[in-house]
């Protein structure tokens, strides 16, 4: 692994109002060492493939309404060669091949979506669109006073991903129900992440203690 691999990413951690408070070092190798994109890519596929419903259907030659029989005949009367009033050749026939109800999904292996989350949360930090805030409450629910705090961190008119640990989910969801109604914000806990929640938007904010717990699990991880 290349030396700049090895070295550890120093980012800020802000507090609601956007000031400095301190830093967090970042391990690459705790989180992949380096970023595989064509296994982010397979992974991305597998979640937007296991989304889709797959109740698609098209009614076949032999499902639609009317007569099987030859319209005319074959010869005799000036006209082109027909076949049944069913063929996909003529309006309100069957579809040709049309797609049918299928299900999507299938799954990678364990160990390769696991690596892909990890891999997925060291780009961010490498392109330096994660961003750390100390702690994030509010009072009471509040949109406007979640835009300030997004606002202060310079997040404001991007998608961004909000991941919280388990020291900051309180019973009555303060964060998310006041995020809910801002275009582009998704508020999640930290232990749900994936490798397509996580790209899927463009800035990812972590709390303090949402980055001590994705650590932990990766290192958990990365030992099984």
């Amino acid at each position: 692994m290349a030396e700049s691999e090895n070295k550890s990413l120093s980012v800020s951690v802000l507090n609601a109002a956007g000031q400095t408070v301190g830093s967090v070092e970042i391990d690459p190798a705790e989180l992949g060492g380096k970023v595989n994109r064509q296994l982010l890519h397979e992974v991305v596929l597998m979640y937007l493939a296991n989304q889709r419903r797959g109740t698609h259907c098209t009614k076949r030659r032999g499902e639609v309404a009317g007569s099987t029989k030859k319209l005319f005949r074959q010869k005799g009367t000036g006209n082109a060669r027909v076949g049944p009033r069913r063929s996909n050749k003529r309006r309100g026939g069957g579809t040709a091949k049309g797609p049918k109800p299928r299900d999507y999904e299938y799954h990678l292996p364990r160990k390769a979506v696991r690596a892909a989350t990890r891999m997925a949360l060291l780009s961010k930090f490498q392109d330096h669109e994660a961003v750390i805030v100390d702690d994030l409450k509010l009072p009471e629910i509040k949109t406007q006073q979640m835009a300030q705090i997004l606002q202060a961190l310079n997040l404001q008119g991007s998608t961004c991903l909000v991941g919280l640990g388990g020291k900051d989910i309180d019973p009555k969801r303060t964060i998310y129900m006041s995020a809910r109604n801002i275009a582009g914000v998704q508020v999640e806990p930290a232990t749900q992440f994936n490798a397509y929640s996580v790209l899927k938007p463009k800035r990812l904010l972590l709390t303090r203690a949402a980055v001590e717990e994705l650590c932990k699990s990766a290192k958990w991880s990365a030992a099984k």
